[in-house]
């Protein structure tokens, strides 16, 4: 096993590098846990344990997001006010349900979760597209409105129940809901994730179901990986950032689904 088969310098080692994985995936279109969560398993750490580790230790890829794409965020400042209370419930709430739900449940629900998440953010332009040629003959900024607290809140939830793909959900639920180019969604993504996700580790620091040792090296790593992941968002098309985003969430989807 390989828990016992890797000194403890490698794995340090091993942790650190799936920690700077894990902030460049999320710098560039979320999904980081699902590096870092499968990580912490093979090296021992029990399902749950590791899911909740996992989710405190990435946090710090967030922060370098925040802060490249603060220009998108000091514009759209009101609707993250607005989001804020929704995020915060919608957190809360899928906390509570990992921590009274079972493994086998974890297993199968969240492969079906990342993979329709996939499949709306692919989908995302033409939908769009069809909306806006509704608009002379509805009211569709009230239902897109309405569509985009109700999605907030079901990705919210998600994000406090598992991680992995928070990004992809938030993604697919802007693209339908707002009509902002690419980089303004991802500097959303960015700062409604790292919401969620604050509101998740402190409920779980609280419940102490912690690796506290592999939490600390996924900080560093993670924090490293975060600024690198913005870098490189700033230097790829939109078109090649959404390849990036379904390729991570079909690969996600593909071996959670495997691995249940």
């Amino acid at each position: 096993m390989l828990a016992t088969a890797v000194p403890l310098v490698w794995k340090i080692l091993v942790i650190f590098v799936a920690g700077c994985a894990a902030g460049i995936s999320n710098g560039i279109a979320g999904g980081g846990t699902f590096i870092s969560f499968p990580t912490l398993l093979a090296l021992g750490i029990p399902t749950l344990t590791a899911n909740m580790s996992s989710s405190v230790g990435i946090l710090p890829s967030t922060f370098g997001g925040v802060r490249g794409f603060r220009r998108e965020l000091r514009i759209h400042r009101h609707l993250l006010r607005e989001l804020l209370p929704t995020c915060v419930l919608g957190s809360g709430v899928g906390t509570a349900l990992l921590l009274v739900g079972s493994n086998h449940t974890f297993s199968i629900v969240v492969p079906w979760l990342i993979g329709m998440a996939t499949v709306l953010f692919a989908v995302a332009p033409r939908v769009t597209r069809w909306l806006a040629r509704k608009e002379s003959t509805s009211h569709p900024s009230a239902v897109r409105r309405r569509s985009l607290f109700a999605g907030i809140f079901v990705a919210s939830m998600y994000g406090g129940y598992f991680g992995a793909g928070l990004g992809i959900v938030l993604l697919a639920v802007m693209a339908l809901t707002l009509p902002y180019d690419l980089n303004v969604l991802q500097g959303l993504r960015v700062a409604l994730s790292l919401l969620i996700n604050v509101v998740a580790g402190v409920v779980f620091v609280v419940r102490g179901h912690l690796a506290l040792q592999a939490v600390l090296v996924l900080l560093v790593g993670a924090l490293v990986g975060g600024w690198l992941g913005t870098l490189l968002i700033r230097r790829v098309s939109p078109t090649a950032v959404r390849a990036m985003v379904i390729i991570i969430g079909t690969v996600t989807t593909v071996k959670l689904a495997m691995s249940a």
